[in-house]
């Protein structure tokens, strides 16, 4: 008789939550580049965790390509199909605020990914000032504390300034390190990258080393040093991606030497947990969740697990 109480109990209870519960129908997100496998990857991981919210769930990918105003559009389209929820990595983290407030009025659950913004109900992200000392710390240490280093900057979104800050806070302990240039946009891609470096190697005769603020314009960086025969210093990203996971395993791509992790699968699981959380009524403990990033080398690959490590 306990044992049926109990059950009976439950399945009050159960049915109570259901009935309060808002149920999670459609996610919107809006990426910066597609062209990035970072945010393929993304896309994938918040798909797989809405799925297990509920497997009828409908998510809508698109890209701004680091076009704010093409991002304002795709968030007045996500208003205007009522989704429950969007995902965002900001262009701009202070004016996106306006876009963000009118989603939030028109009640959307906002969660930043990625990169910050501002009137996000949730933020979720790597320590990407972690991830920027990391990754240039073992630059630093290949290079044995002294030398001529670039830094290949990206787009002026919230994770690359904060990476060029963790980097550029590591060089300065060190006299004997002169940073060349730090301001030029490989626009986080591997064309970007490869342009970039071949300009800045065309200026710059003598490098000792280089890093990238993602893995695509690292291997960029690469190939085209590879191509002016100048491939003869270590260069370091960030992301941890397949790619860079190739190119550590490649002897004929040597002169990477490390990248700092990121996982944007979790990143986005953890980020439509938590909206589906706040939809629900349950405000998270904190706004800001930040992920750990840790260094990847040529010696410690093969026991690196990777972006899809979540994925279960």
């Amino acid at each position: 008789m306990i044992k049926k109480l109990l059950l009976a109990a439950t399945a009050l209870v159960l049915s109570a939550n259901l009935a309060s519960a808002k149920e999670l129908k459609l996610i919107g997100i809006s990426g910066a580049s597609m062209g990035n496998p970072f945010f393929v990857a993304l896309a994938r991981g918040a798909t797989f965790e809405a799925k297990k919210i509920n497997p009828n769930v409908g998510v809508t990918t698109v890209a701004y390509d680091y076009d704010l105003g093409r991002q304002f559009t795709e968030i007045d389209n996500f208003i205007a199909a009522g989704v429950d929820m969007i995902l965002l990595s900001a262009g701009d983290p202070k004016a996106i605020k306006t876009a963000i407030e009118k989603a939030e009025a028109a009640g959307i659950t906002v969660v930043a990914v990625d990169a910050r913004a501002e009137g996000a109900d949730v933020t979720v992200t790597t320590d990407n000032v972690q991830a920027g000392s990391v990754s240039c710390q073992y630059l630093v240490d290949k290079m044995g504390g002294k030398g001529n280093v670039i830094i290949l900057s990206g787009p002026p979104v919230s994770v690359v300034v904060d990476r060029v800050q963790g980097c550029m806070k590591v060089m300065a302990k060190y006299p004997g390190i002169k940073i060349l240039s730090s301001n030029e946009n490989g626009n986080g891609s591997r064309d970007g990258g490869f342009s970039v470096a071949q300009s800045l190697l065309t200026r710059f005769p003598h490098v000792d080393g280089m890093f990238a603020i993602n893995d695509p314009e690292a291997i960029g960086a690469v190939l085209a040093a590879k191509q002016m025969g100048r491939a003869t210093f270590p260069v370091t990203g960030i992301d941890g991606s397949p790619d860079m996971e190739n190119a550590l395993e490649d002897p004929a791509m040597a002169e990477i030497v490390g990248t700092a992790t990121q996982n944007p699968f979790l990143m986005a699981r953890i980020a439509v947990h938590l909206g589906d959380e706040m939809l629900n009524g349950h405000k998270p403990d904190k706004p800001l969740t930040l992920m750990p990033s840790v260094l990847v080398t040529r010696d410690t690959v093969k026991s690196y697990k990777g972006w899809n490590v979540a994925e279960h």
